[in-house]
């Protein structure tokens, strides 16, 4: 399955709540479904649940559903808990941590960003928005470049509160990883038990 292009309000709408990651847009205005059936009561089966919290992930962090599975499988074998270990390697990933630093509006903006080379990690170019962070990492703008306008706008109002585990220097304009995150430091509601049984029925 390809990377999602598509209108990101009607995904949002769909799964019922804000994705900072995907879009800055809110469904305040018009928090029901998208579709003429839209307004009637959602009646989920049990698998229904379990595949709409698998999917907050894969649209906030702009994962292909192959990647997201890696992930799992990965997670599955650390000694912590698969769920918290799962949020912890999505919350690494280079192109969140330049959204959540505040050098992009969103994770599709950050990821372009790292693909054009404007962002650098420890000082050197890194161009692959999967790129795992680990503690002291540091990213910062590329020296030679003038700070784009979006960067510069994001900069100026971020879409999130800066987390914890990024440490912001604001004379440098750096961010740095002072530790891991946690299950706390996602951004939006999950209940990851139910990601966890949707690949454990699914092999």
């Amino acid at each position: 399955m390809s990377r999602y292009t598509g209108p990101r309000l009607k995904v949002m709408r769909a799964l019922g709540l804000d994705l900072p990651g995907l879009s800055r847009k809110t469904i305040a205005d018009r928090p029901h479904r998208p579709g003429q059936h839209g307004l009637k009561p959602q009646r989920l089966s049990d698998f229904g649940a379990k595949l709409m919290e698998k999917q907050k992930l894969r649209f906030n962090y702009g994962l292909t559903e192959g990647q997201l599975r890696r992930l799992v499988s990965e997670a599955k074998r650390s000694k912590t808990p698969t769920g918290d270990k799962l949020l912890e390697l999505l919350e690494r990933r280079f192109d969140n941590a330049v959204f959540r630093a505040g050098f992009a509006p969103t994770i599709p903006a950050a990821r372009q960003l790292v693909r054009h080379g404007h962002l650098r990690l420890n000082g050197r170019r890194v161009d692959l928005p999967g790129v795992r962070l680990k503690i002291g990492d540091t990213i910062t703008l590329h020296r030679s470049d003038k700070p784009l306008d979006a960067i510069r706008a994001s900069l100026a109002e971020p879409a999130l509160t800066r987390p914890e585990w990024l440490t912001w220097d604001e004379t440098a304009q750096s961010a740095r990883v002072g530790h891991l995150p946690g299950p706390q430091d996602v951004p939006f509601p999950i209940e990851m038990q139910q990601v966890v049984e949707y690949y454990a029925l699914r092999g």
